[in-house]
């Protein structure tokens, strides 16, 4: 397996590819009425990755095996104020206020090549590229796998988010990055 670092100007002819990533990793979303319009299908992928690629900072991953991409993740570092919004931001420990975070947007593994560590090791080169003190991702309490991987990373949960009026309820996830000789870990 490969992993590969891509930085904003790098992204745009990736996102079909990620796109197809995410949509094999969620079946459960694809084509469900109305995840669309809470954010959770492909066109909202496409908005949101573009949307971001304007943070100082960004930085996605790609894993490949054989030549072929099997799963990526992207992330940023941001303030509390934009990650955790008004209605949060003063429940997270202050160090998630004050200290370097990084939004974890994205992580997706296609099911094929899930439970081999990919994932975790998507994380860490995330984790490398941005450096944060803090990292914070949402996930939606139905997500299993997801929510396993993450707390097998150290993700604790911070309270429920919902991003839009009448949108999904998602888990805020908190993760405290130890900082080691060689760079944080996870």
């Amino acid at each position: 397996m490969v992993i590969r670092t891509y930085g904003p100007g790098q992204v745009p002819p990736m996102i079909d590819l990620v796109s197809d990533i995410w949509a094999d990793a969620h079946p459960e979303l694809v084509g469900t009425p109305g995840a669309e319009t809470a954010g959770l299908s492909v066109p909202a992928l496409h908005r949101q990755i573009t949307g971001h690629l304007r943070w100082q900072g960004f930085t996605m991953v790609a894993a490949y095996v054989g030549g072929t991409a099997v799963g990526f993740g992207y992330a940023f570092p941001c303030t509390a104020a934009y990650w955790f919004g008004a209605d949060l931001v003063d429940q997270v420990p202050e160090g998630a206020r004050t200290e370097r975070l990084m939004g974890l947007c994205e992580l997706a593994v296609r099911p094929p090549w899930q439970a081999q560590g990919i994932g975790i090791r998507l994380h860490t080169e995330l984790l490398k590229a941005v450096n944060p003190r803090w990292s914070s991702l949402l996930a939606l309490p139905s997500n299993n796998r997801g929510q396993d991987l993450y707390a097998r990373l150290g993700y604790q949960y911070a309270g429920p988010y919902t991003n839009s009026p009448g949108g999904p309820v998602f888990d805020l996830l908190l993760l405290r990055v130890e900082a080691s000789p060689s760079g944080p870990s996870a």
